[in-house]
């Protein structure tokens, strides 16, 4: 009987035409790809693929096989996942992918409960603020905004990721406050540049009715980095459009103080992404599972939202 590894090499790089791009969504290496479709074809005595540098294309008996067993491969994967989530505890390495500030402040919290209910679990963590790619880089889960949805990749957004305008108390003692963004201008601006674009962000803000306006900040200080812009709020040095989860330890410590507090810009949702595929490790559903019931009892929805709930 053949092996789950060898159907499912098959079949993928059948559907992505080539080893490489299948072992990316597999998590494997074209080699191990390659190696499990040969001992297939072995097994079965018969080609499946014709092979050239540029791509796979299927044989006539590959294309009968694969349409034998393409509709099967999902109920199978199921039945696995199923059978062996009920017999096993979640265990394993579980590489995680979250931004420095955002996993530090509201992540690794939830740490020490989540790893006394699964002690088999063993966290292999980066703090990165960078977009990874899920699948090849081995990642089993990413957490943060801004991923692209490649194909076998989900998200299950967790909060809103809205951008409001803080500024330190001091700073504005003997300044008016700003009524509306337009007024933000007159401030010390404090702003972000992209290091992948070059580019100076620029937001839109709009209020409760719908209503928008450019928010556009004197470039005073310029940082590529929101912890950076916090800090350098907290010091005085002016006026930031930042997150709320990002500002928020700030905010309820009195060290920041929010401006114009009717309006606000959406940057996407906060989500968690990790491979679709039915047999997803038990390790990685056990995580998204827990971190799901974290968000909703702490309620970070409602405290990350920038309109007035």
């Amino acid at each position: 009987m053949e092996t789950l590894a060898n159907l499912e090499s098959f079949v993928r790089s059948a559907e992505t035409g080539g080893f490489s791009a299948a072992a990316r969504r597999l998590a494997l290496t074209p080699a191990a790809v390659s190696r499990n479709v040969a001992m297939l074809e072995r097994n079965l005595g018969v080609r499946l693929f014709h092979r050239s540098t540029r791509k796979l294309t299927l044989t006539e008996e590959g294309e009968r096989f694969l349409l034998a067993v393409e509709g099967n491969l999902e109920g199978l994967q199921h039945a696995i996942a199923n059978i062996a989530t009920g017999r096993d505890e979640p265990a394993g390495v579980l590489k995680i992918s979250v931004s420095i500030n955002f996993g530090t402040n509201y992540i690794l919290p939830l740490l020490p409960a989540f790893l006394e209910r699964y002690p088999q679990i063993h966290p292999d963590w980066q703090f990165d603020s960078r977009p990874v790619d899920l699948i090849a880089e081995g990642f089993d889960a990413a957490i943060g905004g801004g991923f692209e949805l490649a194909q076998g990749i989900v998200a299950r957004t967790l909060a809103p990721a809205h951008i409001i305008a803080v500024a330190s108390p001091r700073y504005m003692q003997g300044r008016t406050p700003p009524a509306d963004p337009q007024d933000l201008a007159a401030l010390d601006g404090i702003v972000m540049r992209s290091s992948r674009t070059g580019r100076v962000r620029q937001w839109t803000m709009k209020n409760v009715h719908g209503s928008e306006m450019p928010a556009v900040l004197q470039e005073k200080i310029v940082f590529n980095d929101p912890v950076a812009m916090c800090e350098a709020a907290v010091l005085g040095l002016g006026v930031t459009l930042i997150t709320v989860p990002d500002a928020l330890p700030h905010l309820e410590s009195g060290a920041l103080m929010r401006l114009a507090p009717q309006w606000h810009a959406d940057a996407g949702p906060i989500s968690i992404y990790y491979a679709s595929r039915t047999l997803l490790p038990a390790k990685t559903r056990a995580f998204v599972d827990f971190l799901i019931a974290a968000v909703k009892r702490d309620r970070l929805a409602e405290r990350f939202a920038g309109s007035p709930v």
